[in-house]
């Protein structure tokens, strides 16, 4: 089973190189690299929702071969729900499940309060307040000025999508909601299941907007849980 990883704002690949270790054996974590980092670092940032996932499913298409899942964190939340329908689109074959967290439901629009003010100060004040980035990089001003880009870009795209009504997914959906999230509350994520007309679990963690890797594994527990069904 391959599990396709979504990271959040800011992150590349290698965020989930230590998470998926810990899922079992049978489930094969497979991260998903977002342009403009790590190894697709000279590939060009994105600012547009759709354009991404259009990049995205070119690059995932080709590599879909037997039963798999798809995982997203934060933004990539949005980018797996997005990525599943236009993968759909492309005629490649539907996931088992789509598993999400740390997003309000898509039909839930993004206020442009919520993302960071001008400035590396304000880049760090809200960085600062989500949690799960170390002080030392906060601290360090031309660490941070190196990496506001890739931030800026991923808040972009989360904050400029706009929602347009469709059918939900024929596919099930589990979301995680951390009780502390500053981003997304409990009442945010429950609203994924009206993306879906295939079953929708919900399951609440303790602790803040990162509470999905601090409690991996209880997560990995749940989630090979919901995918040996299909083993």
């Amino acid at each position: 089973m391959t599990l396709l990883c979504l990271p959040h704002a800011g992150a590349g690949a290698s965020v989930y190189r230590n998470w998926g270790a810990g899922l079992p054996g049978w489930i094969s974590a497979a991260p998903v690299q977002l342009p403009g980092r790590e190894t697709r670092f000279r590939d060009p940032l994105r600012h547009d929702c759709q354009e991404l996932v259009a990049d995205l499913a070119k690059e995932v298409a080709p590599t879909l071969a037997g039963p798999y899942a798809v995982f997203g964190h934060s933004l990539g939340a949005l980018l797996a729900y997005e990525l599943v329908r236009e993968l759909g689109r492309l005629g490649s074959p539907p996931p088992v499940r789509l598993f999400v967290s740390g997003r309000r439901a898509p039909q839930q629009p993004e206020s442009p309060a919520r993302g960071p003010d001008t400035g590396l100060d304000g880049l760090a004040r809200f960085l600062r307040l989500l949690g799960g980035t170390p002080d030392e990089l906060l601290a360090d001003r031309r660490a941070l000025a190196l990496v506001e880009p890739m931030l800026r870009a991923d808040f972009a795209v989360n904050e400029n999508y706009r929602y347009v009504s469709h059918a939900p997914l024929d596919v099930p959906i589990t979301a995680f909601a951390a009780s502390a999230d500053v981003r997304a509350s409990v009442a945010d994520v429950t609203a994924w299941g009206a993306r879906t007309s295939a079953g929708f679990r919900l399951h609440t963690l303790h602790g803040g907007h990162f509470a999905v890797l601090g409690e991996a594994a209880r997560v990995h527990g749940l989630i090979a849980e919901e995918l040996a069904p299909w083993t």
